[in-house]
């Protein structure tokens, strides 16, 4: 029975084990035994489930994940956490515990090992400087996914949803909504942690597309353009596709007058169909030379 979703059963661990938080792994554990059940709930595990969890921690979410689905791989790069976790976890066979950086983990082994290379769930309680890096990593390397249901900062799931037209509105909300349809699932306070973190979390479902919403040709090459006009969101989208070496000016304005969009837009206005349209467009117009 999961014994780690509250302060008492977190502390009296930390203390037997003196453990101490690195700030360097940005760790904040959960103790709050609502907000767990509604991670659950939102990844919509079951008993035919594979689970990738990144960073465990103690082990608080992974005893929840063990209880519903049929099998936990749980990827931590502490290794101060490895004994914590054998002892947390000794009551689950179905738990894999592995020690390693997520980033250098071959996640498609993984699911063709596990789960037959079958599409996996992804869960996470994901540090603020690490979260863009795994997403993208696990989307662009076109790992085999149902879903991914993550705490992030609350800014960061808002960058994620976002559309035209916000401050929040970047390459990450393009990238995420050109992948996966993303939906805040719940606002979670700072005082839902030990240690309390300064600043507010979300837990953020994003449910993978078997088909992109939209056509892009290549879409490194529309990911490239999208970087290169929120490098320099003050400019317009010209001056942001040529300085940023991605495109030529002519062709640029050429293609923006055939979409019917004025020279003096900036990238932070256009839609994901948009970008993809405006790649298109490019790559044609290459072609043709």
């Amino acid at each position: 029975m999961a014994n780690l979703g509250n302060p008492s059963g977190t502390i009296e661990i930390l203390q037997k084990y003196n453990f101490n938080f690195q700030k360097k792994f940005g760790q904040n554990f959960l103790i709050d035994p609502r907000v767990l059940d509604k991670i659950i709930d939102a990844a919509e595990i079951t008993g035919e489930d594979m689970v990738l969890e990144i960073g465990p921690g103690i082990g608080t979410m992974t005893q929840y994940l063990a209880e519903h689905a049929r099998e936990v791989v749980a990827v931590e790069i502490d290794k101060n956490l490895i004994p914590i976790l054998e002892d947390t976890l000794s009551a689950y066979e179905n738990v894999t515990v592995i020690n390693e950086d997520i980033l250098k983990v071959d996640i498609r082994k993984l699911a063709d090992e596990k789960n037959n290379g079958n599409p996996i769930k992804v869960v996470a309680n994901l540090p603020y400087y690490i979260t863009t890096p795994i997403i993208m990593g696990l989307f662009e390397n076109h790992v085999p996914l149902k879903s991914i249901t993550i705490m992030v900062q609350k800014e960061v799931a808002d960058r994620m949803q976002t559309g035209p037209g916000s401050k929040d509105y970047g390459a990450l909300s393009l990238a995420v909504q050109y992948y996966a349809k993303p939906e805040i699932v719940a606002n979670v306070p700072p005082n839902c942690f030990i240690p309390r973190p300064n600043v507010g979390s979300a837990v953020i479902r994003l449910t993978r597309y078997e088909e992109a919403p939209v056509f892009a040709e290549d879409e490194h090459h529309m990911f490239s353009l999208i970087r290169a006009s929120f490098n320099q969101r003050r400019k317009t989208l010209v001056n942001g596709l040529t300085n940023g070496g991605v495109a030529q000016k002519e062709q640029v304005l050429s293609a923006l007058s055939e979409m019917d969009l004025p020279a003096t837009i900036r990238g932070e206005a256009l839609t994901l169909s948009q970008f993809a349209t405006l790649s298109n467009l490019l790559l044609s117009m290459v072609k043709e030379q």
